[in-house]
This record gives structure tokens, sequence and C-alpha cells, in this order.
């Protein structure tokens, strides 16, 4: 199904604000390393928000995971506050693990090999 376009609306000023809000409240830099929101994915009765999270250097990233989670009525209660003249009401939010980049690393790791690895002669 096909976001709509008040769907990618709310998900951008999430996004935007939520990075704002990470920086205030020291979130993106956890746990030695950094926490990016990378993209924000809402329902279509604008209920729910998914905010996808991308950690770079990260030592464990299921307690920086929880940790956000643990933090989230925070986040929601500042987000209230600058969203408030945005939005009819504010989403549910849930926090996920973007492992895009993790795979990123691994493709680019499998195309090193295969470039690193001499070609074998035909007929063998």
């Amino acid at each position: 199904m096909q976001e709509g376009k008040r769907q990618r609306q709310v998900a951008s000023v999430i996004q935007e604000e939520f990075n704002e809000i990470f920086r205030r409240l020291g979130l993106n830099m956890l746990n030695g390393g950094m926490v990016s929101i990378s993209s924000v994915k809402v329902t279509p009765d604008l209920l729910e928000a998914r905010i996808y999270l991308s950690f770079y250097q990260v030592n464990d990233k299921k307690a920086t995971l929880k940790r956000i989670e643990n933090s989230a009525w925070e986040i929601k209660k500042e987000f209230a506050e600058r969203a408030k003249h945005q939005l009819r009401r504010i989403p549910v939010l849930h926090f996920y693990e973007d492992d895009t980049l993790e795979h990123v690393f691994k493709m680019e790791e499998l195309f090193k090999q295969i470039h690193q690895t001499p070609p074998s002669p035909e007929g063998e």
C-alpha cells in the first residue's frame, strides 16, 4: 500500500523534531557511539509512528534501544509540546533498530572478498 501525502508530512515532522529532541536530551551519543533516526513510518490513521534508529559504533545496541524506549515518555512529552500546533493527536511511538547499515557493511565485505579471490582457470 502506498504511503499518503499526509503520512509523509507527519513522518517528516516527527523525524525533524526527533533529531532535535535526541540532540537536546543527549540521546544521539550513547554507549560509545552515535544514534540517528534513519526513517519514520506513520500508519494511515496517523495514530502510530515507527521510528527506525541507526546505530553507528554503539557497543550494546539492545541496551541503547532499551534506554531510548525508557525515555519514550520524556521524548513524547517534548515532541507533543513542539508539535501541538501541527498535529491533532500525538501518535504512539515505537522504536526499532534499522539494520540497513549492517547489511551495507556485510555486502561491501562480500564484494571485497569476491574481488580478492583469484578467478579459477576455465575447464576445472
